[in-house]
């Protein structure tokens, strides 16, 4: 009897490429490069406020160069004038990452953005709180360890 071979575990972005390779296309992405590496592409100013939602092609007309695509953003409502003076700067970004003048125009559409998971910044605990949990720790002989201890303990305490 045949001893049966190693078992490979394949990462999930390639059992579901050609999903998202469907749904992407269906948006008029050659990539999905352009969605998923938009702070990258964008820079982080403009992908804060903006997120690429399709893309555009006019239909061919026999005969004739084809004419660029038109890029659809998202961009949040009061930063839609910011976007739009930028848009230069926009264009010049993407078609470098295409490498060829793929894009022509941007369309903007105001509205908000589907991703807000930004993670919230942390605060300093309360300095009042850090002396209790460093009175407790005087089994503690460094004082930098002590205190970055009780720093922490109070961090816990509160959350």
């Amino acid at each position: 009897m045949a001893k049966p071979g190693p078992i490979s575990a394949k990462p999930l972005s390639v059992l579901l490429s050609d999903v998202f390779s469907d749904a992407y296309a269906r948006q008029g992405f050659a990539a999905r490069e352009l969605v998923t590496r938009w702070a990258e592409i964008a820079g982080p100013e403009i992908s804060a406020h903006s997120e690429p939602l399709k893309i555009q092609w006019p239909r061919p007309v026999e005969g004739q160069p084809q004419e660029p695509a038109t890029l659809v953003l998202r961009v949040e409502g009061p930063m839609a004038l910011e976007i739009q003076h930028t848009s230069d700067v926009i264009l010049a970004r993407v078609n470098r990452f295409f490498g060829w003048s793929a894009v022509g125009r941007l369309a903007l559409r105001q509205g908000p953005l589907s991703r807000r998971a930004r993670p919230a910044a942390s605060r300093a605990p309360d300095a009042k709180k850090v002396a209790e949990v460093a009175e407790t720790l005087s089994a503690v002989e460094d004082e930098e360890l002590r205190a970055a201890l009780a720093r922490l303990g109070a961090s816990i305490k509160r959350n």
